[in-house]
């Protein structure tokens, strides 16, 4: 059974895609040269996705207990920077011996 769209989701300046208008459809690499020329064609389906960072980091999967989760999870956006950040100024410490850990 089909799913009613629900009118109030349907964006009048963007509508969805017709079976004509799929057919119509070029692909980017014919149509970009005539609107960016052909270095900015190039240059954008050269470039996919995200930026590749100089410095990469590795997958982990952690467990933390649940108050430490939250307790960063609670900062917002860029919780995941501010637990790496958290260990490395812990690691800086160790390094240098002023922990309180021994």
């Amino acid at each position: 059974m089909k799913r009613k769209t629900n009118p109030e989701l349907i964006d009048q300046e963007n509508p969805e895609w017709s079976r004509e208008d799929f057919q119509r459809a070029r692909p980017a690499a014919e149509v970009l040269p005539d609107l960016c020329g052909v270095q900015g064609a190039a240059k954008m389906l050269k470039s996919r996705g995200r930026p590749k960072s100089v410095v990469t980091k590795t997958h982990v999967n952690i467990r933390l207990d649940s108050d430490v989760l939250e307790a960063f999870k609670g900062r917002g956006r860029g919780w995941q920077t501010l637990i790496n950040r958290a260990l490395r100024e812990w690691l800086a410490e160790e390094k240098s011996g002023k922990s309180g850990a021994g």
